[in-house]
This record gives C-alpha cells, sequence and structure tokens, in this order.
C-alpha cells in the first residue's frame, strides 16, 4: 500500500492501538477494515471526525480512544492513503455459549441470569476481564445455598467467525451445617430456652426441608433481634447484643455461630404520666395505657400502649399523630418511669380513595365496603374496618392499604387501596378414601363474584355414592342499597346411605326457597327464608322399624313448608387466612303449620381465633344442633343429623357416628355436639406464605337422640389447608381416640376444589 506520508510511528495510544504520524490533510473519504460482525455504519457513529474536516494527531487520538471505548474491539489503527482515511479494526470475539459442568443446584437459566448483571452473556462481546466476576458471582450463588466450598474454573474455547465458548466446571461440595450455636453472658435464662427462639438452628427432623440449619446473615440478624425483643419484653431494659461472630471450619463443612451479650438488669416502671397536647380526655387517654406502675417492664406492652393513643387520636382525624414514651431511668432501684408525650399533629380528611388492580371485579362492588368516606375526616377505625370488610368478601388473596399525604397540604391524605384478585369460581371435589368403599367423590360449581358484579351463583352438581342433587342458587348480596341481599334456591336431592351401609332407605327431594340477609351492624345480619320441599321416601324390607313406621304413618310422599331465621356474626380478620376473631352462626329451620310435616332444627356455631404470635393462631370451634317434631309429629328420620369426617370429625368415615340399626348401620340422630381445636402454624420453610399453613388438631362429636357422654367420638392429627392456585386442597391424617368396636374409621381424608 502507498501512503502518501509516512513519518515515525508514534507512541502506542490507549493499549494497541495507534496512527501513523502524520502532517494534517482534509480526509477526502473514509474506509474501515477488518470488521466481521460490526457494521460499517456503527463505527461511523462512533468516530468523533468526518469527511471534510481536517486531521490532526490530536483528533486521531481521540477517534482511537471513542472506537476502543465502544468495547467492540481490541486493536484499533488509523493510516493515511492519499487523503482517504483507513480505519484498520480487530473485533474482540462474542462469547457464542455458556455451559456449566457439575452443576446441580441451579438450573442453567437461573446462573445465566446472574452473570449477566456482570456482562457476561451469550451474544455479548467477550471480555476476559470479566471472567474472575463471572467466577466471584458464581461462587457467591453457591455461598447463598451455604456451599462454602464450591470451587469455579473457567475454559474459553475458540469457534469459528471469532465466538467463543466459555464453560464453566463447577464441584459443588456440601453444603455447610450450622453445628453450634453458643450465646456468652447469658444467665437470667437457659441457653437452650434462648436458642429455641432462633429460626437459624442445628440440623434437625424439618430441616432439610426448611434450610433453617443453613447459615443466612439476615436470618441471623432477625435472630438476634428476636433476642432482643425477648430480654425487652421481660424487664431487660438495658440488654444488648455486644458481638456476633460466625466461624467456619477449615473443609467449610460445618459453621459455628457465637453471640454475646450483656443482660443487665431487670427493671419495673415506677410511674406513668401523660404530657402535651392530647385533645381527648386524659382520662381516657390513660385506658389505653397497658403498662402500669409495678409491671415488670416490657418493651411490646409500651408498644401497644403508644399505637392505641395514636389509633385513638386517628379516629379524630389526626392521622399523623406522634406519641413518644421517653423513659427515666433510676439504676439504683432498678425503676423506670415513662412519659407519654402526645403531639397529635394537623387534623386531615381523605382527598380521594383509590382502588387498584381490580382488573374484574367492579370498582362500586369494592366501595360498597368502605366506611370511610371522601371529603371526610380521617378515621383509623373506618379505615381499618374498610380493609377488613372488602378482605372477608373473599375475591382477593391481598388487601393492601396506605394513606400517604397529598403533596403540597399539611391537612389532606388520600386512602391507596391495592388487592390482588384470586379466582372466585370453583369446581369443588370432595374425596374420602378407605378400604370398603375406595374414593368418594362429590362436587359442585360455584361463582362468587359473577362477572365482577359481586353476585353468588351457585350450580351444584353432586354425583357421590351418598348423594346426588342438582341445585341452582343465587344471592344477591346488595339486593337494596343498605345491604340488604336476597337469595333464591332451587334443587333436587336424591339421598341413598345405602350405598355407604348406613340405614336402609332412599330418599328423593324438590325443593325450592327465598331467603334475605338483613345487616343490623357492622359485624351482625339477620337471615330469615320460606321454602317448600316435596320428599318422596322408599324403605326396604331390612329397614330399621321406625323408618317403616313413619312412612306407613305418613306416606311415601310429604311436603313441608318451611321457615328459616337466623343470626351471623363474623369480625374475623380474614375470610381466606383468619388470624383473630369470631364467627358465630344461630339457625332455625322449621316445619310450618300447612303442610304434612312438622319438626324444627335449631343449630349454633362459635369458631374462635386467638392470635399466639405473629405466626402462630389457635383456632376452637363449637356446634350444636338439635332437633324434634312439632304438635305430636316426629322429627323425620332423613332430617337426621350426621356426623364423621373431614367437615367435623376426623378419623372416622362421614357421617358414621351415632347409634346404628340391626345392620349395624348409622341412623344419625336428633342431637349433634361438634367440638374442634386447632393449632395452625405456616408451613414448614414458608412462615410468610398465607396460601398455605399446616395444624394439628384434636376432634370430638357425638351423634345421639340424647346428650350422653359414652356417644362422644374424638381423633388427632395433623392437617394442611393450601389455597392451591387450582383451588383449596384440604388434607388431614387423623388417629381415633376413645373408639368402640364397629366404629368406622378413616385415617386420611382430603377435600380439593379446582378454581378458575
Amino acid at each position: 500500500m502507498q501512503f502518501s506520508r509516512l513519518l515515525l510511528v508514534s507512541a502506542l495510544l490507549l493499549g494497541s492501538g495507534r496512527s501513523l504520524a502524520m502532517e494534517p490533510f482534509v480526509i477526502k473519504d473514509i474506509r474501515v477494515e477488518g470488521i466481521q460482525r460490526t457494521e460499517a455504519g456503527t463505527v461511523f457513529s462512533y468516530l468523533p471526525i468526518k469527511v471534510g474536516e481536517t486531521l490532526t494527531d490530536e483528533k486521531a487520538a481521540e477517534a482511537i480512544r471513542a472506537l476502543y471505548a465502544t468495547g467492540f474491539f481490541r486493536d484499533v489503527t488509523l493510516e493515511a492513503d492519499g487523503g482517504v482515511l483507513i480505519v484498520s479494526v480487530l473485533e474482540r470475539p462474542s462469547v457464542a455459549q455458556l455451559d456449566f459442568v457439575g452443576v446441580k443446584e441451579f438450573e442453567p437459566e437461573q446462573l445465566k441470569s446472574g452473570l449477566k448483571q456482570v456482562g457476561l452473556a451469550e451474544g455479548r462481546i467477550f471480555d476476559r476481564s470479566l471472567l474472575e466476576r463471572a467466577e466471584q458471582e458464581l461462587k457467591r450463588q453457591y455461598v447463598s445455598r451455604g456451599k462454602y466450598s464450591a470451587t469455579v474454573t473457567t475454559t474459553v474455547t475458540p469457534l469459528e467467525r471469532n465466538r467463543v465458548a466459555v464453560s464453566f466446571n463447577v464441584v459443588e461440595g456440601e453444603v455447610a451445617k450450622i453445628r453450634q450455636i453458643s450465646i456468652i453472658g447469658a444467665k437470667a435464662f437457659r441457653e437452650k430456652d434462648l436458642v429455641d427462639l432462633f429460626v437459624l438452628r442445628t440440623p434437625g427432623l424439618m430441616t432439610w426441608f426448611s434450610k433453617h440449619d443453613q447459615y443466612s446473615r439476615q436470618k441471623l440478624q432477625a435472630d438476634l433481634e428476636t433476642l432482643r425483643s425477648f430480654y425487652l419484653n421481660r424487664g431487660y431494659l438495658e440488654f444488648n447484643v455486644d458481638s456476633t461472630q460466625v466461624s467456619i471450619t477449615p473443609d467449610k463443612k460445618d459453621v459455628y455461630i457465637t453471640i454475646g451479650v450483656t443482660e443487665g438488669e431487670k427493671y419495673t416502671v415506677s410511674d406513668v404520666r401523660l404530657a402535651g397536647e392530647m385533645l381527648v380526655p386524659e382520662a381516657e387517654l390513660r385506658k389505653l395505657v397497658k403498662i402500669k406502675p409495678g409491671d415488670v417492664f416490657s418493651r411490646e406492652v409500651l408498644t401497644e400502649s403508644t399505637k392505641a393513643i395514636s389509633d385513638r387520636l386517628g379516629n379524630d382525624g389526626y392521622a399523623f399523630a406522634n406519641v413518644n414514651a421517653a423513659p427515666e431511668i433510676d439504676r439504683d432501684k432498678r425503676q423506670v418511669a415513662f412519659t407519654f408525650f402526645v403531639d397529635p399533629g394537623r387534623r386531615v380528611y381523605v382527598r380521594r380513595i383509590n382502588i387498584a388492580g381490580n382488573t374484574k371485579t367492579r370498582d362500586e362492588v369494592i366501595r360498597r365496603e368502605l366506611r370511610q368516606i371522601e371529603g371526610g375526616w380521617y378515621s383509623a377505625d373506618k379505615v381499618n374496618n374498610s380493609r377488613s370488610r372488602i378482605d372477608r368478601l373473599g375475591y382477593f388473596t391481598e388487601v393492601n392499604v396506605e394513606t400517604p399525604s397529598v403533596p403540597g397540604t399539611s391537612d389532606q391524605i388520600d386512602v391507596n387501596i391495592s388487592i390482588v384478585e384470586k379466582p372466585t369460581g370453583n369446581l369443588l371435589l370432595g374425596a374420602g378414601f378407605s378400604s370398603s368403599e375406595g374414593l368418594i367423590l362429590s362436587g359442585g360449581v360455584t361463582q362468587s363474584n359473577v362477572f365482577g358484579s359481586g353476585n353468588h351463583l351457585g350450580l351444584q352438581l353432586n354425583t357421590s355414592k351418598l348423594n346426588t342433587v342438582y341445585g341452582l342458587s343465587l344471592t344477591e348480596p346488595y339486593y337494596t342499597v343498605d345491604g340488604i341481599s336476597r337469595g333464591f334456591d332451587v334443587y333436587k336431592r336424591d339421598l341413598d346411605p345405602t350405598s355407604i351401609d348406613s340405614g336402609q332407605f332412599r330418599t328423593s327431594t324438590l325443593g325450592g326457597q327465598i331467603r334475605f340477609g338483613v345487616p343490623v351492624s357492622e359485624r351482625d345480619t339477620i337471615n330469615y327464608g320460606l321454602g317448600v320441599e316435596r320428599t318422596e321416601v322408599a324403605t326396604f324390607a331390612d329397614s330399621p322399624q321406625r323408618f317403616i313406621d313413619f312412612v306407613n304413618t305418613f306416606g311415601t310422599t310429604n311436603t313441608a313448608i318451611l321457615g328459616t331465621i337466623g343470626w351471623a356474626r363474623d369480625d374475623r380478620d380474614s375470610v381466606i387466612y383468619p388470624t383473630r376473631g369470631r364467627f358465630q352462626r344461630l339457625n332455625l329451620e322449621s316445619a310450618l303449620p300447612g303442610g304434612d310435616l312438622q319438626y324444627y332444627k335449631l343449630t349454633y356455631q362459635h369458631q374462635w381465633y386467638v392470635p399466639l404470635s405473629q405466626h402462630y393462631t389457635l383456632m376452637l370451634n363449637g356446634e350444636v344442633g338439635v332437633g324434634d317434631g312439632l304438635n305430636d309429629k316426629p322429627l323425620p328420620f332423613f332430617k337426621n343429623y350426621y356426623a364423621g369426617g373431614v367437615s367435623s370429625v376426623r378419623g372416622y368415615k362421614p357421617n358414621s357416628l351415632g347409634p346404628r340399626d340391626t345392620n349395624d348401620d348409622p341412623l344419625g340422630g336428633s342431637k349433634r355436639v361438634v367440638a374442634n381445636a386447632e393449632f395452625l402454624f405456616p408451613f414448614p420453610g414458608l412462615p410468610n406464605e398465607r396460601s398455605v399453613r399446616m395444624s394439628a388438631f384434636v376432634d370430638s362429636g357425638m351423634i345421639s337422640d340424647k346428650f350422653e357422654g359414652s356417644a362422644f367420638r374424638s381423633s388427632v392429627g395433623i392437617g394442611v389447608l393450601w389455597m392451591s392456585p387450582l383451588g383449596p386442597l384440604k388434607i388431614s391424617a387423623a388417629q381415633a381416640l376413645g373408639d368402640k368396636p364397629g366404629d368406622r374409621k378413616e385415617v386420611f381424608q382430603f377435600t380439593f376444589g379446582t378454581a378458575f
């Protein structure tokens, strides 16, 4: 190649990039050489010099720096040939593929995503300086899984068309386990009891699933806060965590955690005072202060007191009330006095209520549950009540409420309600399994939020051995604007207890009813209805004598005019995942004069959720049912109560409790009692997952024609409730207690519903 001018080669600029020293000349043309993947237009776009400009050594150096800065090239040369500027480049290779050898802990795509964050990815320019960062990123991923001994080596293989393949060879090693947690300086409590407070622990029965025996810095910080709260809630005002040491053995298989603490002295409360602008009678605020003189100091009770005062002021519109408890410590007497300084701030009102996340449910369905109104003074109770009412609709998996201040104002806030909708249609399936009956299935179709209107539509299609039910129901929860509900039911029920070895009879019932619900308070509703049933009864030669006598007296076909009235109160914090509150229901069903049958059935249920901690809840449930005939007529045997199974006393076959006929088949009874106690706790490894939790339960119940202790049957067991993407799944495994010969037991039971 002939060059118009060729002088000394200048010093290398930015690596191997270079330009031959030349006298300034006007660029007539620019030619790019050496590119394979990069478009010439890309090179021109980064060049700071154009045709027609005069090229100088300074501009040449600037051009080289600009092309190097793209990261596309590992060598850049500028030369001149008769007024033509020749840009010669040597491209960096591109990454054609990333391979992982010996990786079992992670999915390849998961690792590729992590490497992409450090700049190494398929299709990108290969930069050898990134390899060390990539190796460190892979090791970090393994450290997060407790595999501290993992080793990573990298191999780079050149490919055709200036490409490379990068292979990571990994020796994962074993997971390091926590072998010991020590607390130094603890005297008031046993070290074992303190360690039991931690989420982190040494290997145990369930740690293979929960991974709590693997060290995590975040979990350790949370455990230290739990330890601090434990001491502060028991009077140790000056408790302090002095040091935390985490060490790993040379083979990187065992982790040891040592925590140094200073307990300090145990303090009692000497005095409690109120100060500041209270705006509420001091006597009323004092009732909200839970911590009293003479009590052992508790940070938890102190926090509850400040929150209670703040919430009380919030009910009057002071959304940003600030309540601080200032301590006065007397170390000699080991006492502390608190002064609650109350600063209500400015009274605020609600500018707007914004709802987000309801793609299907209409705004009005949510807004009619609100008790806080736009333009009104803010009330903490009304906002919380609104959130609870929306949650109890059962249409949403999450209901979150925020109350941000309006920018540029000091007396306005917005209420932002964000929801996450869940499927509200269900194809419900029930199942039980026993050696005698095999698998028993039943089901129904419901839609509790038809077209987002909040109306409930149900189509019951039950084809189990025991029941064949065809039913259609429609409920309008807001038939009137003030919340009166109206519903209709039409149904056909065929009952065949012979299929489950129960009393020998069959019934076929055709009926319908209209019902109303009248809210009498925020939590209470009165329900009443009127309906008609026509029942055909069939008995057999081996049917119980009282069944045959009933049919001989009242015939094989009879009609009943049914009146129902009931009361319900629901103040649970959630329908899907309740942790506190009660649900009560009282219902009376009576066959009124004018029909062939006259009887009554009175049923009461009381369910109570008691929070034991953030994650643990105790559920107590009690049900009592009483029935009898009226006007010298008996209670129809096909209206008897039954119990046993997953919805009453687990561990026994469905409807199997109570008296039996000469064929040893259950007859049911006019009296029913069921009691359940369940300790609800998170599924191991999923402490914050609201869709699944487990329980340890005790069930007890009886069916009889009189209340008698000998009729009770009990069971203990464990269960799982999972609101799966396909619908609710409830599984139980129970052991019968106090059972007697002839009782029909069933250890494993479950129900499943498919949501749509």
